[in-house]
């Protein structure tokens, strides 16, 4: 009896073959075409075998695996991971995680973020509203804006006058000439915008003035004139030309003026030549602190000129969040459904009597997996194999699950659910970079766990497209089950939806150019995509499938295509469990009759071509 290396010899994988299904399609949900897979019920798996199966095409839903028929599916769904070491972040990617890093810390208020992603929806209902006569209260908050933007003029105003008594002063030191007349500083606010293409730290910039490059401007041009009588001392030149850079300039007016703004609740730095001004983390206030200057008198409130609190009241305090994750072997938690229902009936518009305990334990609960403890050894992480949950926590407060398998050469990613009043940290882009994070760490405890799975890669439905963002990553081949990079597999996908991607070695030494404009179109495209729908579609037995094994008129016999030759495949070496027993076919064979033995060599025929020759002797094919 075949078993896993790493479990009890006792523990086998025991499947019930479910034939061939035929459901409508969760991801185009066209009804005029069907989402068409190869169905088995798993009672064990070994982690082993689930990881085999992985590796050739499978996936499963609770206890129940499938398969898609690629040639016949509405949407060919191909495997897709990436080699955790490998992984380089894109810049969006970068941003997640110091967006909710900003959130944990305090610097990002959520009411703020949440009107900031609800902006871009808001513009048509904004122009409408435009057309309308103005109610009292939208006049009241017209004059609370004018009010702050005359603020923010002051603000702009005094800072320019601290560079300009700064500059007079160097200059009366002779660190600047004084026989030209220096432009006049300009300070301007940073726009969100401008904020977003800047380096880390940016985001509590204020504004920024390049006054450093204006007086560089001005000091060449009159060194430039004086070339003709300075050529015996070029050297010299040379070092007067180097002090005056824009560089130099902006670090000589930061050290004075840094004293004289901090005053006033900012802090300023130096960064290629700008003077970029700052809110310190520790002064910055809750949006409601700045927003208004008729509530701040009302309140006592004292601000600085920077529009900063300078004695903050309780509810303006910076406060830092605490960010948990916590691991769990999967097991139904009240708190994980009621997040879980709420997330279905907000984000994806699910009926609440569809959203029930039942259908959920069976989708993410039920697991086949059987799991392997840890053996203290480099063969087994610390948590062990088998399916766990892993709980997002903020403040104690439960924000989001991520539903996943740890095999023996990979993290497989199933699905997730969060909040949704936490839309605005991006939780799905996220936990994928910590699972992959997750995958990194624990090489060290299993070498053999490289890879993170994200599922099926499905390049028809743009929902699915985000996956390949998460780079260098590979598809699998529905064919020969060779994994393929999806720099090749992309423009052959862009052709047709299936393709027997290992007939693309063609393109694996190509124009090099061709890969670079497909990874930078890539990055763009698909870090435009919203993450909400980032799940693998539900696939349960009794619910949303139905038998389908007589093939229609138009479509290929299932022998001869998505099953290979299957009346010459032997089946001798098949597994195969009858009433407890658990024997090799050939030792099973005279047990039946011609009829039945007919019908079974059929049916363990196309088993075993779409599990594969190995996995067809290692896991018991159950008849009953």
């Amino acid at each position: 009896m075949a078993s896993s290396s790493r479990t009890n010899p006792r523990k086998e994988s025991v499947v019930v073959d479910c034939g061939r299904r035929r459901t409508t399609c969760g991801y185009c949900r066209s009804p005029r075409r069907s989402s068409i897979s190869h169905g088995l019920w798993a009672h064990s798996l070994t982690v082993d075998d689930y990881q085999g199966l992985l590796d050739r095409g499978w996936r499963r839903s609770g206890c129940f695996l499938y398969k898609p028929e690629m040639e016949r599916t509405c949407c060919p769904s191909y495997t897709i991971r990436l080699k955790a070491s490998d992984f380089v972040p894109s810049k969006e990617q970068v941003r997640v995680s110091r967006r909710l890093q900003r959130y944990l810390d305090g610097s990002l208020d959520a009411k703020r973020a949440n009107t900031s992603e609800d902006a871009t929806t808001s513009k048509k209902s904004e122009s409408c509203v435009r057309h309308k006569v103005s109610s009292p209260k939208s006049e009241e908050s017209l004059s609370a804006s004018k009010e702050e933007q005359n603020e923010v003029e002051n603000i702009l105003r005094h800072l320019s006058d601290q560079i300009n008594k700064i500059v007079q002063m160097l200059i009366e030191k002779g660190e600047f000439p004084s026989h030209i007349v220096l432009p006049k500083p300009l300070v301007r606010k940073v726009s969100q915008g401008k904020k977003k293409l800047l380096a880390s730290g940016s985001e509590d910039m204020l504004y920024s003035s390049n006054i450093a490059f204006q007086i560089a401007a001005s000091i060449k041009r009159t060194q430039s004139g004086d070339k003709n009588r300075n050529n015996s001392q070029p050297s010299q030149n040379g070092e007067k030309e180097n002090a005056s850079s824009p560089k130099i300039i902006a670090e000589k007016l930061v050290v004075p003026l840094d004293p004289m703004v901090k005053s006033s609740g900012f802090s300023v730095r130096a960064c290629n030549g700008h003077i970029n001004f700052y809110a310190p983390t520790e002064q910055v206030c809750q949006s409601e602190c700045v927003q208004s200057a008729e509530t701040s008198k009302k309140s006592g409130m004292k601000r600085d000129i920077g529009g900063n609190c300078l004695s903050s009241p309780p509810h303006c305090q910076v406060k830092k969040r605490k960010f948990e994750i916590r691991m769990n072997r999967s097991s139904f938690d009240p708190e994980e459904f009621a997040l879980y229902r709420r997330y279905q009936l907000k984000v994806h518009n699910d009926k609440p009597d569809h959203v029930t305990e039942t259908s959920y334990r069976r989708f993410l609960v039920d697991t086949p997996l059987l799991f392997v403890s840890p053996t203290g050894d480099s063969t087994v992480p610390p948590c062990g194999f088998g399916s766990f949950h892993q709980q997002y926590l903020i403040d104690g407060k439960l924000v989001a699950v991520g539903v996943i398998d740890v095999l023996p050469k990979c993290l497989s990613s199933k699905y997730l659910f969060w909040d949704p009043d936490f839309a605005f940290l991006s939780l799905g882009k996220y936990s994928a970079l910590q699972e992959i994070g997750w995958v990194k760490e624990n090489q060290a405890h299993c070498p053999s766990l490289q890879y993170y799975y994200l599922g099926y890669y499905i390049h028809s439905c743009n929902k699915m497209r985000y996956k390949a963002s998460y780079r260098p990553s590979e598809l699998l081949c529905p064919l020969r089950y060779q994994w393929v990079s999806f720099d090749i597999a992309r423009p052959l996908l862009d052709k047709r939806p299936y393709v027997v991607l290992s007939d693309s070695s063609v393109l694996k030494n190509g124009d090099s150019s061709l890969h670079q404009a497909t990874e930078d179109s890539t990055e763009r495209h698909l870090d435009d995509i919203d993450q909400e729908d980032a799940n693998d579609v539900r696939m349960d037995e009794d619910e949303q499938t139905v038998d389908s094994e007589e093939s229609s008129d138009d479509e290929p016999e299932l022998e001869t295509t998505a099953y290979g030759n299957a009346e010459n495949c032997d089946v001798s070496r098949v597994l195969v469990g009858v009433e407890g027993t658990c024997l090799r076919y050939r030792d099973l064979r005279n047990a039946f009759g011609p009829e039945g033995r007919q019908y079974l060599e059929t049916q363990l025929q196309k088993y075993k071509n779409v599990v594969g020759p190995e996995l067809s002797e290692r896991m018991v094919y159950s008849v009953g």
